[in-house]
């Protein structure tokens, strides 16, 4: 228990803590209300019912509801036509698992089936399917009452630090990078940074995850104010990064061709190659302060992280217009590589492209209005309310 009240913040934690009250409350309450001597239905569909967020909650507990009440009138009809018997059983569960679908219940389509199994094998159907439905509301609303009284914590803050994790994890390949060009780089060592990318590009999946936890916990949550700009940075901000990791993943590709041609020297001049260090540097802190600002929610902090990024992109800017003066000598005078070379700048500049801040607010700005359109041809009547509430003309 002390292990777990020290890190009640984490979300499985306080999952578990969260489910565990919900269901003990739903029990004793179904224990007064139904005349089953052990209600366990309704705990189970507390425990399923509440979710690590609100707006899960809600979503979650209709289509559960509606999972058992398809499958409790599935089950009474088949019980006032036929018994249980071995065909029966099996017509039963295709007919609920069509029902589930039909009522589109999601990934509940299954407890129709096993709710109108558990009616059908009992003697008094009736009764049993009543108690079952009365256990089953009193769990889903006992739950729905405790997320809306008890709001769940918003998941901002983890999905913040997993987008921090993600961009230091990928400074450090980019710093690893710039710092091996000058040296004989055999193919394996190559290979092994482009594998550490793809790693990373895999990692998305997993940071995309935390997000959309964070996103569901700002959704219908009284405690949040400005919910939809906060999702909406962080979602523009995740998939700047996940442009950027796809990007040097292509860099790293780049870079392993060219050590494949030059087995016995360095990928680059010692000139050429201290010029796309120190820029491969620059990206890198701009990476790292692109990700603190995107996850920043005091506007000191976020005002110096936004200086600090303007400064290291004008830092990668200068740097990048030397390396290119030099990467053109060098093709001057060694034209077989030119290809690499010239991805290699385009990929730099398509990562410059995508943290730069003024295509980042057109971004943003371009995501908000998509949402407020789909939110008026979602809810057009809302939309007009509105309206007429502001005043506005028809």
């Amino acid at each position: 228990m002390a292990v777990l009240m020290k890190h009640r913040r984490h979300p499985a934690v306080a999952q578990a803590l969260r489910s565990t009250v919900a269901a003990t409350i739903s029990y004793v309450v179904a224990l007064h209300l139904s005349s089953e001597p052990a209600p366990l239905t309704a705990p189970l569909t507390a425990l399923l019912v509440v979710q690590v967020t609100l707006y899960s909650t809600l979503t979650t507990g209709i289509r559960r509801v509606n999972s058992v009440v398809a499958g409790v009138l599935v089950a009474s009809a088949f019980s006032a036509l036929v018994g249980l018997t071995w065909w029966s059983l099996g017509l039963i569960i295709l007919a609920s698992l069509a029902v589930g679908h039909v009522v589109r219940v999601d990934e509940f389509v299954p407890e129709v089936a096993i709710s109108a199994m558990l009616v059908l094998g009992v003697t008094q159907v009736a009764n049993t399917a009543w108690d079952r439905v009365l256990e089953t509301l009193i769990g889903a609303v006992v739950g729905l009452l405790f997320n809306s009284l008890f709001a769940p914590p918003v998941w901002v803050q983890p999905a913040g630090e997993s987008i921090e994790d993600l961009s230091r994890r990928l400074r450090d390949l980019l710093t690893r990078i710039g710092s091996e060009l000058g040296e004989h780089t055999p193919v394996e060592r190559a290979a092994a940074r482009l594998h550490e990318a793809r790693r990373l590009d895999n990692d998305v999946a997993e940071v995309d995850a935390s997000l959309r936890q964070a996103e569901d916990s700002l959704r219908l949550n009284p405690r949040v104010k400005e919910g939809l700009l906060h999702r909406l940075v962080l979602r523009t901000g995740l998939d700047t990064l996940e442009i950027c990791v796809v990007v040097v993943r292509v860099l790293a590709r780049s870079l392993t061709d060219l050590a494949k041609q030059r087995t016995d020297q360095p990928l680059f001049p010692d000139d050429v190659a201290d010029a796309l260090k120190e820029l491969f540097t620059h990206v890198a802190s701009a990476v790292e302060s692109f990700a603190t600002l995107v996850t920043t929610q005091v506007s000191a902090n976020a005002e110096e992280a936004e200086s600090k990024l303007a400064a290291e992109l004008d830092a990668a800017a200068q740097s990048r217009e030397q390396a290119a003066q030099l990467l053109l000598r060098r093709v001057q005078e060694h034209p077989g590589q030119w290809q690499l070379h010239g991805a290699l700048l385009a990929e730099v500049d398509r990562i410059l492209d995508e943290l730069d801040m003024e295509h980042r607010a057109n971004r943003l700005m371009e995501e908000l209005d998509r949402s407020a359109r789909e939110q008026r041809e979602r809810f057009p009547m809302l939309d007009r309310f509105r309206q007429l509430v502001r005043g506005d003309s028809a």
